[in-house]
């Protein structure tokens, strides 16, 4: 099925048919939309970087989840909030467009080295002889801290980058249809990347024994894809509200 507006960029000649593409892919909302546009931005945003930023102060916990008792799966609790970070940047790209997906990247990137920087004065302050968390409990939860962010930061900005570019490569190719092929598409790929990298990181660091990389690579990975398959219909729904509320046509966006 051809949106409307492609069909009417097929009776428009060069060289206006790239000003009119642009024109009817995305949308002008009036004041009182576009401030509710904006709040919802800075919701998603928000719980992008609270995502992104638990998982820098939880990784150092590991666990076992055995579903339906089919695989056992060795992986450590920072996983559970970043699949979440993956939804949000799909989820603004396919509402808000590239440059707003990449804007919110930066920002995470930000928070979490101001996050480290307060976590490590933190462990430079000496702690009281009363207080119930002493230093060496203290710098044991978060003394690879700046390990585990730099690791995670490079993976992070390669991994979020390439499921922006993915994302946007999909949605161009199928002219803004197969949604679950671009949300999937592009965030499967991009775990992978994420996984391998910051693993490849902690373990070249000391933070992780090598003879783990391997187990933790697909257990990481694994989970991954399963939680991106399984977010799927919150992608749909969610986008679906949403252009509902913007009167936005599939594969439209909000003007910047």
């Amino acid at each position: 099925m051809v949106n409307g507006w492609q069909k009417e960029v097929k009776q428009i000649q060069p060289p206006f048919v790239f000003m009119y593409i642009y024109i009817m892919f995305t949308k002008e909302l009036d004041p009182e939309q576009k401030q509710t546009a904006d709040k919802l931005f800075l919701m998603l945003a928000g719980i992008f970087i609270a995502s992104l930023v638990a998982c820098n102060l939880i990784f150092q916990k590991f666990f076992t989840w055995s579903p339906f008792g089919i695989y056992t799966f060795e992986i450590s609790v920072g996983i559970i909030p970043y699949p979440v970070t993956f939804l949000v940047t799909d989820i603004i790209s396919e509402i808000y467009g590239k440059k707003k997906a990449n804007r919110v990247v930066t920002a995470g990137l930000v928070t979490s080295v101001f996050v480290f920087l307060i976590v490590m004065l933190a462990i430079k302050a000496d702690a009281t002889p009363w207080s119930p968390v002493n230093n060496d409990t203290f710098s044991k939860v978060f003394g690879l801290t700046g390990i585990s962010v730099g690791a995670s930061m490079a993976a992070y900005l390669i991994a979020q980058y390439i499921d922006i570019r993915i994302f946007h490569f999909w949605k161009k190719l199928t002219n803004g249809k197969h949604l679950w092929l671009r949300n999937n598409g592009s965030t499967i790929l991009s775990q992978l990347v994420d996984t391998a990298t910051v693993l490849l990181l902690l373990s070249s660091a000391g933070a992780i024994g090598w003879d783990k990389f391997w187990v933790l690579l697909l257990n990481g990975f694994l989970f991954k894809v399963i939680v991106a398959l399984l977010d799927t219909p919150f992608f749909y729904l969610s986008t679906y509200i949403l252009r509902k509320k913007f009167n936005l046509e599939l594969g439209q966006e909000l003007a910047d």
